[in-house]
């Protein structure tokens, strides 16, 4: 191995130059990202980093057609970790028919693309594709990347599928072909998720437990074109979207009824505080100070000068809680305009500017373009 500090030439399998102590990178054997030595999973593709040594990538006809993790990992992390994570189904409804009378390569011309909308789909919210079933998807949300709202991750993922989709499925059929719907299931709960190398430097990143069977059955239950969710996803997404409940359904592998509920789009809160108000908050002490500032700033623009305010301060010390009770004393005579980052919008730079001005025009989710163009007008 060569040092990339220093160009010393190591034996393999170090993870130290020999010449001058510099820690050797691991290299992904997915997609040949150098990684620190100290990383678990690959920062480019999200892909388990074996064991094996760093800086080199594995070698074909080095490994046997299947095996769980390298011989040099470690116990605990043969056995798998467990996790609450968010799956998500979603496949072509109909495909079958739909390719029935096509040539193959006429197939894929039409499947391929719809596939890429469901994939782009879940990557924009940083979800994890497991795999494509041909005519579907399966993904993950909340590993290998974990995020404390991977539930409401799926369903913003889910929505932007079906609309992507819808937009997919216009055009095909402007060209004379059948139209294209899909049915996505989504379920919340624990698994057990462990690497399986599958020769070749290929690893997969799969994960065991009810909860994916349950997502399965969430996308079979379906109705053509829409979301449906399992009631433990219901729990963690409520307010955030609009659930319309189908009763409680049989489904296969459960004894039980399971509730079923169809996403039908976004609902009204966009925060944790949001939420918290909903139910009902403790009752808000101190921060006259800042209350004064705020009230000043106030006054001052309602007499024709423009003010600009920010808070400042450790997550978890009050910010949201300040301007929710701001809003609350002093809104009236006044137009209130309202954006939020989010931690899912680091694909929309002006996401909170976009936002301000759908509220400013009264665009809706579900308005056309032409109705969108006209209420901006």
């Amino acid at each position: 191995m060569t040092c990339s500090n220093c160009g010393a030439e190591n034996p393999t399998g170090l993870k130290f130059c020999e010449q001058c102590a510099a820690p050797f990178k691991k290299r992904c054997a997915q997609c040949e990202f150098e990684n620190s030595a100290a990383a678990r999973f690959c920062g480019e593709c999200a892909a388990p980093l074996s064991a094996a040594a760093p800086g080199l990538a594995p070698q074909p006809g080095t490994t046997p057609s299947v095996q769980l993790l390298p011989k040099e990992a470690d116990a605990s992390a043969l056995e798998g970790e467990r996790k609450t994570v968010t799956a998500l189904f979603a496949d072509i409804k109909g495909s079958t028919e739909l390719m029935r009378d096509l040539d193959p390569e006429e197939a894929r011309a039409i499947v391929d693309p719809a596939l890429k909308l469901m994939i782009d789909a879940v990557h924009r919210y940083d979800g994890y594709v497991v795999q494509s079933t041909g005519d579907g998807i399966f993904a993950l949300f909340g590993a290998p990347m974990a995020h404390e709202d991977h539930p409401q991750r799926s369903l913003y993922a889910a929505l932007r599928m079906q609309e992507d989709l819808k937009r997919y499925s216009a055009k095909v059929v402007a060209d004379g072909s059948t139209p294209i719907q899909s049915r996505v299931g989504i379920n919340t709960g624990e698994v057990v998720v462990r690497s399986i190398q599958t020769g070749a430097g290929n690893v997969e990143y799969t994960p065991i437990g009810h909860t994916t069977n349950l997502a399965s059955r969430m996308q079979s239950a379906a109705p053509v074109g829409s979301i449906a969710v399992s009631e433990a996803t219901r729990k963690l997404c409520e307010g955030y979207f609009i659930l319309k409940p189908l009763g409680a359904t049989k489904v296969k592998g459960v004894s039980e009824l399971v509730n079923i509920y169809e996403v039908t789009g976004l609902g009204p809160l966009r925060t944790r505080l949001q939420r918290a108000a909903a139910r009902g908050l403790t009752k808000f002490v101190g921060r006259q100070r800042e209350m004064e500032v705020l009230k000043h700033a106030l006054e001052q623009a309602r007499t024709g000068h423009g003010q600009i305010v920010a808070a400042m301060a450790e997550p978890g010390v009050g910010k949201s809680r300040l301007f929710f009770e701001f809003k609350a004393l002093s809104q009236a005579g006044c137009m209130v305009l309202e954006a939020y980052s989010v931690s899912h919008g680091k694909a929309s730079a002006y996401l909170p500017v976009i936002e301000l001005l759908k509220q400013y025009f009264g665009i809706a989710l579900e308005d056309d373009a032409r109705k969108r163009q006209s209420g901006a007008v």
